[in-house]
């Protein structure tokens, strides 16, 4: 039953619309996940590096499904998130690591570092989640 319901988050996420810009890739495990992001041109600021929302979207998804990973029966919600930015990038691929670190009944806490392509610490954050009301069903793209 695991396996199917970490493929599924995997499809949900891909269903969101948002993703259709990002074109990440996700793969999730009991507890952790893995997400790449291409970094294009698209994704700058003026300085000509990528802007730190990109940098939340990757971390803050592979904390949000390394937690999902392990609630079958609803979407979370992330309650807050912290960022730490640490070194700027411009080309290759970004690529985010989510751990949970703290679960009970109702909430989790998550850490996520993202790493640049020759493997250099490049920003992390951690947050708390909360179980919503939102069931996961196929209205949500959890197929």
């Amino acid at each position: 039953m695991e396996k199917d319901h970490f493929r599924k988050l995997e499809r949900m996420y891909y269903s969101a619309p948002i993703n259709a810009f990002f074109k990440p890739t996700l793969k999730v495990e009991h507890g952790k996940t893995e997400i790449s992001i291409t970094v294009h041109p698209d994704f700058f600021h003026a300085a000509s590096a990528v802007h730190g929302s990109v940098y939340f979207k990757a971390l803050d998804d592979a904390a949000f499904f390394a937690v999902n990973s392990l609630v079958e029966d609803v979407f979370v919600l992330t309650a807050n998130f912290n960022l730490y930015f640490f070194q700027p990038i411009q080309k290759g691929d970004l690529i985010a690591y989510g751990t949970v670190v703290y679960e009970s009944k109702s909430s989790y806490m998550a850490e996520a570092v993202l790493y640049d392509p020759d493997g250099a610490q490049i920003a992390r954050g951690s947050g708390s989640f909360i179980r919503s009301k939102i069931p996961l069903s196929e209205d949500i793209g959890y197929r």
